[in-house]
C-alpha cells in the first residue's frame, strides 16, 4: 500500500512518485490550499492538496484529525521561508496526485502535540498517546537497547531460555501475586518475582551463561521507577569471580547506552563499599552528581546539653549527622551560588520534607561569622552545644561564613533514609548537581537486616547469596559482620541493576538457613527443588538483573518509568486503559473453588 514512511522522504527522492499511508493532524487551509501533516511511526510528512486537482482537493477537503489516509504524489522541494529545520522531512512535501481517506476517525480528546496533558488522560487514551512524537520515540529508543543488550549477550556466549510464569510462593521479599489453580483446589500458583532460582538451577545444568529480557511481578507499593509488573535482563554465568561479572556488565551497560542512545559512559565505573555509601550519602545508591555529602557527629555530640543529639549519639545504633549548604545561609544568588541563601520558608518546607521521610524535625545553624566562634553562628541550638562540639561541627563540615549546616540525629536506619533525601533534593534545587552520567558500583552489602519488630535477622538481598570470603563464620556467630559478594550499579542516583555471587556449596547454604531460622521442613517445601539440584556438581555461579524499564526512562530522560512502557498501570497499579483490575463472575470464582471475603465486616 506505501513506498515509503511518511518520516523518511527527504530531498533524496525529489522528483520521484511515493506512497504514503498513516494519520492527518491538523488539516489546515492556507488561501485555498490545504495542507495535511501526515503522520506514522517514523515521523511526519507535509503533504499538499491543490484545487487544480479537484477529485483530490474534494478528498481532503473531507480529511479531520486522525483521518487515516493514502495519498500518492511527487516530492517537492519546499518554496523557501517555509523550510522547517526542526523536521527531518522540513526541505521537502508531497504535492498530492491520489488521496483515499482509509478510515474516518472520531474526534480525539486532545491533539497529538499539545503539550501539559494530565497522565490521567494520556493514560485513559493510551492508543492515542502512543501516537504522540514523546512516546513514539521512548518505544523506539526501548527496542535499540534491548536489540543492543541482545547483541552483546549473544557476542559473549549467553543463550537467551525462558523460564516459567506460573511458579510457587518463595519467601523472596516482596510481596507475591497470587494465581488461584482450577485443577488443584486450594493451590495457588506465584507470578515470579525474579526467575532467581530457575537461572540458578541452569547453571548447575550446565548452560554456564545464560540471559533473557523478561517480564517480573511484585505486589508492592508503586512509585516513579516501579511497577507491579516490570522488565529486567536477567544474567547468570558460571565460573566467573565477582570482578568479571562486573567487568562483563560494565561492558553490557556501556555497549547498551552508547547504541541506544549515543551516550558515553566513563569508564571505568568506580567502585564504593556499601558502609562508605551509608556513610558519606545516607543512601546506597547515591546521586554522585550532587556533591554534598553527610559529616559523621556522633562521636563528639555524646556529652552536649542538646538531647535531641546526645540522646541519640548514646544509644545502640544511633547517629548524629550534619550537612552543609553552601551559601544557603547568606548571600545574594551568585554564580557560584546560583539560587543564593535559604529563605525561612524554604527551611521551613525542606523540614517538612524531611519529616515525611521519617524525621521529628530539621536543626539548623547558620554560619556568619566562624571566625568568632560561636557568637559568629546563628542558630537556637548554638547555646546547648560546647564549645568542642561546635569546633567540629566547623572543622569536619569545612563550612565557611555564608554556609548553612542542617542536622541528623536519630536511628542510624532512620538519619540515613531523611538525610539522604535531604541531601539529594537540595543538591538539584540548588543548582549544585553536576551535568552529566556519573556511574557506580555499590558492593560489599551486609549478607543479613535485623528486623526490629520480628527481633529476628532477613536476608538482605536472598538467601542464596554467598557471604565474602572468610565472613562464613560470622553467619552463625555473628550475623551483623557478615558481608556479602553482593552488587549494585547505580546511575545518578537510580538502581539500576543488581546481583551477586551465589552460594554454590550446601553447607553453606544450611548456615544460611539456621541463620534466618528457615526450619528443614520449610527449606524442603520452598526450596527443596533447589537444594535437590545443588547436590548434584553445583558450579561457583553469579549473575545480575538490569531493570530496564528504569535503563530506557534514564536515557530518555524520563521522569517516571512509565513513559517509557507501552501499556503501563497508575501508582495505585490500575490499568486506565482497559480498567483492569476488575471484578469476576461467580462462576468463575466457583470453577477456581474461590469464596470472596466481605473486607468491609470486621
Amino acid at each position: 500500500m506505501r513506498t515509503h514512511y511518511c518520516g523518511k522522504i527527504g530531498s533524496a527522492l525529489l522528483g520521484q512518485s511515493v506512497t504514503l499511508c498513516g494519520w492527518a493532524n491538523r488539516p489546515r487551509d492556507h488561501g485555498g490550499v490545504i495542507f495535511i501533516d501526515l503522520h506514522d511511526r517514523e515521523g511526519l510528512a507535509q503533504v499538499v492538496c491543490r484545487p487544480e486537482r479537484s477529485e483530490v482537493f474534494r478528498a481532503a477537503e473531507q480529511v479531520r484529525n486522525q483521518f487515516v489516509l493514502s495519498v500518492t504524489g511527487t516530492v517537492k522541494k519546499r518554496l523557501e521561508g517555509t523550510v522547517n529545520p526542526k523536521l527531518p522531512t522540513g526541505e521537502v512535501e508531497v504535492e498530492v496526485e491520489r488521496l483515499e481517506i482509509l478510515n474516518p476517525s472520531a474526534p480525539p480528546p486532545f491533539q497529538l502535540d499539545e503539550d501539559n496533558l494530565s497522565e490521567t488522560v494520556r493514560l485513559e487514551n493510551r492508543v492515542l498517546d502512543l501516537r504522540r512524537e514523546p512516546m513514539r520515540r521512548n518505544l523506539f529508543l526501548r527496542h535499540r537497547a534491548a536489540m543492543a543488550a541482545r547483541r552483546f549477550l549473544d557476542g559473549e556466549g549467553f543463550i537467551d531460555i525462558e523460564t516459567p510464569f506460573l511458579y510457587k510462593s518463595t519467601p523472596e521479599g516482596a510481596r507475591e501475586f497470587l494465581v488461584p489453580s482450577r485443577l488443584h483446589d486450594g493451590h495457588f500458583y506465584a507470578l515470579p518475582q525474579s526467575p532467581q532460582l530457575f537461572k540458578q538451577m541452569l547453571m548447575v545444568a550446565g548452560f554456564d551463561r545464560y540471559y533473557q529480557i523478561v517480564k517480573c511481578f511484585r505486589d508492592e507499593d508503586l512509585r516513579a521507577d516501579r511497577q507491579p509488573e516490570f522488565t529486567q535482563i536477567d544474567i547468570e554465568t558460571s565460573f566467573l569471580a565477582e570482578e568479571r561479572i562486573r567487568a562483563l556488565m560494565e561492558s553490557l551497560a556501556r555497549q547498551v547506552f552508547r547504541e541506544a542512545a549515543g551516550i558515553e559512559l566513563p569508564a571505568p565505573f568506580p567502585v564504593m563499599r556499601y558502609d562508605d555509601a551509608m556513610r558519606d550519602y545516607g543512601v546506597d545508591k547515591p546521586d554522585l552528581r550532587v556533591p554534598l555529602k553527610l559529616t559523621e557527629l556522633t562521636d563528639v555530640m555524646r556529652d552536649v546539653d542538646f538531647k535531641v543529639f546526645s540522646a541519640p549519639a548514646n544509644a545502640p545504633g544511633g547517629r548524629v549527622v550534619a550537612l552543609s549548604v553552601p551559601g544557603g545561609g547568606a548571600g545574594a544568588p551568585s554564580d557560584s551560588n546560583p539560587r543564593g541563601a535559604l529563605t525561612r520558608g524554604e527551611i521551613d518546607g525542606y523540614t517538612e520534607f524531611v519529616k515525611t521521610h521519617g524525621a521529628k524535625g530539621l536543626a539548623y545553624i547558620k554560619v556568619n561569622d566562624k571566625a568568632k566562634g560561636a557568637e559568629g553562628l546563628q542558630s537556637p541550638i548554638v547555646k546547648n552545644l560546647h564549645a568542642k562540639a561546635l569546633a567540629a561541627i566547623l572543622q569536619r563540615t569545612g563550612a565557611a561564613d555564608g554556609d548553612l549546616i542542617f542536622f541528623g540525629a536519630d536511628k542510624d536506619v532512620a538519619c540515613n533514609a531523611y538525610m539522604g533525601a535531604l541531601r539529594q533534593k537540595l543538591g538539584h534545587e540548588r543548582g549544585l548537581a553536576q551535568k552529566g552520567w556519573r556511574p557506580l558500583w555499590v558492593v560489599d552489602f551486609p549478607m543479613f537486616e535485623y528486623d526490629e519488630e520480628t527481633r529476628e535477622w532477613k536476608a538482605r538481598h536472598h538467601p542464596f547469596t554467598s557471604p565474602k570470603d572468610g565472613h562464613e563464620a560470622h553467619i552463625a556467630a555473628a550475623p551483623e559482620k557478615a558481608y556479602a559478594k553482593a552488587y549494585d550499579l547505580v546511575l545518578n542516583g537510580w538502581e539500576i541493576a543488581g546481583g551477586s555471587v551465589r552460594i554454590h556449596r550446601q553447607e553453606v547454604q544450611q548456615k544460611v538457613f539456621e541463620a534466618l531460622k528457615i526450619s528443614p521442613e520449610q527449606q524442603r517445601a520452598k526450596f527443596g527443588f533447589l537444594l535437590d539440584a545443588l547436590q548434584y556438581g553445583a558450579p561457583p555461579h553469579g549473575g545480575i538483573a538490569f531493570g530496564f524499564d528504569r535503563m530506557v526512562a534514564l536515557m530518555a530522560g524520563a521522569d517516571a518509568i512509565r513513559d517509557v512502557i507501552a501499556f503501563p498501570k497508575t501508582q495505585r497499579g490500575q490499568d486506565l486503559l482497559t480498567g483492569a483490575p476488575t471484578p469476576v463472575t461467580e462462576k468463575q470464582l466457583r470453577e477456581l473453588h474461590i469464596r470472596l471475603r466481605n473486607t468491609t465486616q470486621p
